[in-house]
């Protein structure tokens, strides 16, 4: 199942290549927040329910490359840092061994697809980073790491911003350095993870794109620290509510300045662009 925001706030479903509002669907009146649809049965109750009233609805116009972003409100939003073998070379660091690097960023720094990316004047070295994100479908506390399916209802496609000089000078600025206006992009579609075996995930490519050229490039089978072991380690004596997401690193990350293009490409899961202000 494939889902993504609506401009008046509302979430859409994907079904036959054509767009439909949830909040139509008999039985999903109301509906605003896409991790209300990821949770237990509902998923399959709404794509029944949606087989039996497409006839009588209306598809609704949809731009992806304008999309709001798909986190909900006031979600939280974790970032796994250095999980890519290649970045920590970038960065000329090296890799953590007990864990991920690890940060919480504000949700107020999340932009829609195709908007400006604003430059702060605090950081003269600003890095675009493009990442697979896991979307939480329930509550989460101490899961196993076998276990993560029961909780991660789908994945998405995120563009995330560093003031990498700031971290540089000294890591413990993560979260400062990652907090700004527009640091952070989400969506322009969730795709459920049922649709993606655990092989299937491994492969995703995942590239950070700036002006058309390929800057970096690569697939979750080369993280360090897995899917399964990201969630175990984020929900570790914590409670993780529905809706969080999980950022699980970057394969590398691309300067960005005035007047650039970046774009985030999860092949098979979704595309974000946005130009640089």
């Amino acid at each position: 199942m494939r889902l993504t925001k609506s401009g008046a706030g509302g979430v859409l479903v994907r079904h036959d290549d054509q767009w439909y509002a949830v909040d139509r669907v008999d039985g999903f009146a109301g509906t605003s927040r896409a991790c209300d649809l990821l949770t237990g049965d509902r998923p399959a109750r709404l794509a029944g329910a949606l087989d039996r009233a497409v006839g009588s609805l209306r598809p609704v116009p949809v731009d992806l490359a304008g999309a709001p972003t798909v986190a909900d409100g006031g979600a939280d939003i974790w970032g796994a840092g250095l999980n890519y073998r290649k970045h920590s070379q970038d960065l000329e660091t090296t890799q953590p061994t007990s864990g991920p690097g690890s940060y919480l960023r504000p949700n107020g720094c999340l932009i829609d697809n195709g908007a400006h990316i604003e430059l702060p004047t605090r950081s003269e070295r600003i890095t675009a980073e493009a990442e697979l994100g896991l979307v939480l479908g329930t509550g989460a506390k101490d899961v196993r790491r076998e276990d993560w399916r029961s909780v991660v209802a789908a994945v998405t496609t995120v563009l995330d911003m560093t003031a990498e000089d700031v971290i540089r000078e000294n890591p413990r600025h993560i979260p400062w350095a990652k907090g700004f206006d527009t640091f952070c992009s989400i969506g322009p579609v969730l795709v459920t993870v049922d649709e993606f075996t655990d092989a299937d995930l491994a492969g995703l490519r995942v590239s950070t794109v700036r002006n058309g050229e390929t800057i970096a490039s690569a697939t979750p089978a080369d993280m360090m620290y897995d899917i399964g072991f990201l969630v175990e380690y984020f929900s570790a004596g914590r409670t993780l509510r529905p809706g969080t997401v999980i950022c699980t690193g970057t394969p590398g990350a691309a300067v960005i300045r005035t007047g650039d293009l970046v774009e985030a490409v999860v092949d098979g899961v979704g595309a974000l662009s946005h130009p640089v202000k």
